[in-house]
C-alpha cells in the first residue's frame, strides 16, 4: 500500500510582503504544486493522497480560491483526504460547511469531520484528529487514538495530525501539543502503523514512523526544509513501512549575510544575487552590514534596484542591517557642484559624520543626492 502524505498546502496564503506584481505568480504556484502532487500519485501508484491539515489559509476565503482547487483536484486519479488544522479549523464559519465547498466538491474528495476510522480504500483505515477551533483545550491527536484496538492482520492503519509535537520544543502554553510518547505506544502495540502529521512546513521525522511531510511550496524564511511530500509505503501484512521524500517546490526564500565595506564588497554581493537563478520565485532577504563610500553606497541602491526588478522580493532586513556611509571628498569631485547643492553637501556630509539619529537620514540623503548629481552631470 502507498500513499502521498502532505499538507499545509494553505491556498490562499496573502504574501502581503510580495511586490503585487509577485503575488499572483505565488498564489499560481501554491496550485501548480498541488496539481504535480496528482501526478505524483499517478506516477507512482499511489492509493490515495493524505493532506494534514491546513489545506487553506484561512475559513474565509474568496470562492475563487475553492473553485481554482477544485478543478486542479478534479484531474487526480485517487482519493484526496482533506484534515481540518489550524488555519481551516471545522468550527462556525468552516470553509469545509460553506456552500461554495460542498457545492462543488469532487466525490473523491472526503473531509475528515471527526475521528471515526475513514476506509479510504479496502483494508485501509485513516484516524484523523481534525481541528475544531484555533485552540483546542487538549490533545487531538491522543483524543483520537485513546480507544484505538488492535489493527487486525493484513489490514493498515494510518494517524492523521496536525500541531507540534511534544519533542520539538513546542508552545509551553498550548494544550493541543501532541504527546510524542503517547503515538510510541499506539504504534507499538501494533494499533495504527503510521503516523502522518501537518504543521511544522520543514520535513522532519520525529520517529521511524512519525513524519512530518513538511509544506509542498516555502511559506517562510525560517523554513529549512520545504517544498516536500512523502511517498509512504506500508507493507499490509508485516506493517513494515519506508519513507521516500520527493521535492516538488519551485519557489525558494533565501538570506542572504554580507559585509559590504569597499566597492570590491559590492561586487561580490551583485555577482551572488546574478547567480541565484529562478529569479522570479525566489524572495531574498538581505543582512549588509559594513561601512561604504557615499559612491559605493549608491553603486549598492542601484545594484539592489535592478536586483528588485528580477526577484519577486529583495528586501533589506532592517533589523539586522547597519550600513553606515561615509562622505569622501573625492566621491562628489567632477560632478560641479556649486551654489546650493555644494551648501547642501556640505551640510549633509557634517550631519551625517556625527552619532545621533540624524545621522542615518543624512547619509542616506547623501546618496539621493549623489545619485541626482550624477544623472546629471
Amino acid at each position: 500500500m502507498r500513499f502521498v502524505a502532505t499538507g499545509d498546502w494553505q491556498l490562499g496564503m496573502t504574501a502581503h510582503y510580495l511586490s503585487t506584481e509577485a503575488r499572483p505568480r505565488f498564489h499560481r504556484a501554491r496550485l501548480d504544486a498541488v496539481k504535480r502532487i496528482g501526478e505524483i500519485a499517478a506516477e507512482q501508484s499511489c492509493d490515495f493522497v493524505l493532506v494534514c491539515g491546513d489545506v487553506f489559509e484561512s475559513n474565509p476565503l474568496d470562492r475563487a480560491i475553492i473553485s481554482r482547487t477544485f478543478e486542479v483536484l478534479a484531474a487526480f486519479t485517487v482519493p484526496v483526504v482533506l484534515l481540518p488544522g489550524n488555519h481551516d479549523p471545522l468550527d462556525a464559519a468552516s470553509i469545509y460547511d460553506s456552500h461554495a465547498f460542498t457545492s462543488r466538491q469532487p466525490g473523491h474528495v472526503h473531509v475528515l469531520r471527526d475521528s471515526e476510522p475513514f476506509e479510504v480504500r479496502p483494508g485501509v483505515e485513516i484516524i484523523g484528529a481534525p481541528w475544531f477551533s484555533k485552540r483546542p483545550q487538549g490533545d487531538l491527536v491522543a483524543q483520537a487514538t485513546q480507544n484505538l484496538a488492535e489493527a487486525a492482520p493484513g489490514k493498515v492503519r494510518i494517524i492523521a495530525g496536525h500541531g507540534a509535537v511534544s519533542t520539538l520544543d513546542p508552545d509551553r502554553e498550548s494544550l493541543a501539543t501532541i504527546d510524542v510518547d503517547s503515538l510510541k505506544t499506539v504504534l507499538r502495540e501494533d494499533r495504527a502503523q503510521f503516523v502522518a502529521l501537518g504543521d511544522r512546513h520543514a520535513t522532519y521525522a520525529v520517529d521511524e514512523r512519525i513524519w512530518y511531510s513538511g509544506a509542498p511550496e516555502v511559506t517562510s524564511r525560517r523554513e529549512d526544509d520545504p517544498g516536500n511530500v512523502l511517498l509512504v509505503d506500508i507493507d499490509a501484512q508485516s506493517h513494515a513501512s519506508s519513507v521516500e521524500k520527493m521535492h516538488i517546490g519551485r519557489w525558494s526564500y533565501l538570506v542572504v549575510e554580507e559585509d559590504v565595506n569597499s566597492d570590491e564588497d559590492v561586487s561580490h554581493l551583485e555577482q551572488r544575487l546574478a547567480g541565484i537563478p529562478d529569479k522570479d520565485s525566489t524572495a531574498v532577504w538581505l543582512i549588509l552590514r559594513g561601512t561604504l563610500s557615499t559612491a559605493a553606497k549608491s553603486r549598492l541602491d542601484d545594484i539592489l534596484d535592478h536586483a528588485t526588478d528580477l526577484f519577486a522580493l529583495v528586501s533589506l532586513w532592517e533589523r539586522h542591517t547597519d550600513i553606515a556611509v561615509v562622505a569622501a571628498d573625492e566621491d562628489f569631485a567632477g560632478l560641479g557642484l556649486s551654489g546650493y547643492l555644494q551648501e547642501s553637501l556640505d551640510e549633509l556630509a557634517e550631519t551625517a559624520a556625527g552619532e545621533d539619529l540624524s545621522a542615518s537620514a543624512a547619509q542616506d540623503a547623501l546618496g539621493l543626492l549623489y545619485r541626482f548629481a550624477r544623472s546629471g552631470s
